[in-house]
């Protein structure tokens, strides 16, 4: 039998159809390396930060490919103009995605979540499964690619083998946390919304653990030195992960993508992460009624409002309408957001679209939203309903269908996919 060599996986990622550039030629998406290490090098000439970083990077890449290492980059601009593309491509000796294919430009920036450039993705060739965002500084750090291919610790390498007890006494990670459900904190002393939110912990804390026994929470610190840590933890009635353990923090900071703290993810009893973002739902449980605090469906705005700039999300406000007409709209939102949940589920990635519902009429971020996309002052009796796209330079999209229900909903997202509906900007 002939061995099919093509590369699917990357077809996945950057589709099978595309055709890369190569300076003078093409290679297309199913012929790039089947093995080692494939970036997206997210960049753009205006920005002085990358007109820094790219020769260094183009330095190191010529370096780890002498030394044997399977590696392969492709520029992926967010230049404003193709003459711009094209003259800040000529400085750089790897591929890149084709100037016009700014719709697959906008959904990899979507997919990996880049904020800002320069950016770094690094993907396995063989599974086109993400070894790390951030590959600036994995490189940074390694030049030469001693390191290489940069895989980031697992959960449990990370942790390493010992905890410590406010006391400081030590225990066997293995047997502290065997069967449970665990909290990772991450948290620190001199943080003043770490100070508030501790004491809330604690009390959830004691009230969950004095009814079952498969609940355990570890203390991240990014305290600045040991004393402070000890002091810190000794107010905490959980485990730590020891202050010594600096590169396990290191990397557990960055498995989760930790930008601010404090921090709170939730970990089942087999290692899989239940909610990388589990703070709001904690904050909103005090008498842990919904642990293992799973992400719902459908959330609060105010609770889910750091996603919006990552990710696309289907607002309603409901603000002006009464508790039971909130909980229909709620109703029409489920059934699709379990079947995008589900989708991203089966292919170990983040959910296309996130669903939310406004109530609070004071609330900070559906006022914001409110007057982004020109909604106006809370009617009573009335639901608005938009689709955010933030992450496609500021796009969102109003719903016009009218009564708001499932069908109408899905035909709606359905539209929104097909791209059929009108674009509008926020704040225009």
């Amino acid at each position: 039998l002939d061995h099919d060599d093509t590369n699917t996986n990357m077809d996945t990622v950057l589709g099978k159809d595309t055709q890369l550039l190569k300076k003078d030629s093409t290679l297309a998406v199913s012929d790039l390396p089947k093995e080692g290490v494939i970036g997206l090098y997210f960049s753009a000439h205006w920005c002085p930060p990358c007109r820094d970083f790219t020769p260094k990077l183009a330095d190191a890449y010529n370096k780890i490919r002498a030394n044997g290492k399977a590696l392969e980059i492709v520029f992926v601009s967010s230049d404003k103009e193709d003459k711009a593309f094209t003259d800040y491509y000529a400085e750089q000796p790897w591929l890149a995605l084709p100037y016009d294919k700014r719709d697959l430009k906008n959904s990899l920036s979507k997919k990996y979540k880049v904020q800002g450039i320069p950016s770094l993705v690094l993907l396995d060739a063989a599974t086109g499964q993400t070894i790390t965002k951030d590959g600036r500084s994995a490189i940074s750090e390694d030049p030469e690619g001693a390191k290489f291919p940069w895989k980031p610790k697992t959960l449990l390498e990370a942790m390493g083998d010992v905890l410590v007890k406010p006391d400081g006494t030590e225990v066997k990670r293995e047997e502290a946390l065997k069967g449970k459900h665990f909290g990772l904190y991450f948290s620190a002393h001199w943080c003043p919304p770490c100070k508030m939110f501790t004491p809330q912990l604690s009390e959830l804390y004691k009230k969950v653990t004095k009814t079952r026994d498969d609940f355990e929470i570890v203390f991240v610190s990014s305290d600045r030195d040991e004393a402070a840590f000890k002091s810190y933890h000794g107010d905490m009635p959980w485990l730590a992960l020891p202050y010594a353990n600096r590169d396990g923090k290191t990397a557990l900071s960055s498995l989760f993508e930790v930008e601010g703290i404090p921090t709170f993810v939730m970990i089942g009893p087999d290692g899989k992460t239940i909610n990388a973002e589990a703070r709001a739902a904690v904050s909103s449980d005090p008498e842990g009624k919904e642990f293992p605090w799973a992400p719902k469906p459908v959330e609060d705005l105010e609770a889910k409002g750091g996603a919006l700039n990552e990710s696309t999300a289907l607002v309603a406000f409901c603000e002006g309408v009464s508790e039971e007409r909130a909980a229909e709209v709620k109703a029409a939102l489920e059934g699709l957001a379990k079947e995008v949940i589900a989708k991203a589920a089966e292919k170990d990635e983040d959910p296309s679209m996130v669903f939310c519902v406004a109530t609070d009429k004071e609330g900070n971020i559906g006022k914001q939203v409110r007057k982004l996309c020109g909604l106006g002052e809370v009617e009573e009796g009335k639901v608005h309903v938009v689709i955010l796209d933030i992450p496609d330079q500021g796009a969102f999209y109003k719903y016009e269908g009218g009564d708001v229900t499932a069908e109408t909903v899905r035909e709606y997202v359905t539209k929104f996919e097909g791209k059929s509906l009108p674009r509008s900007q926020l704040g225009a």
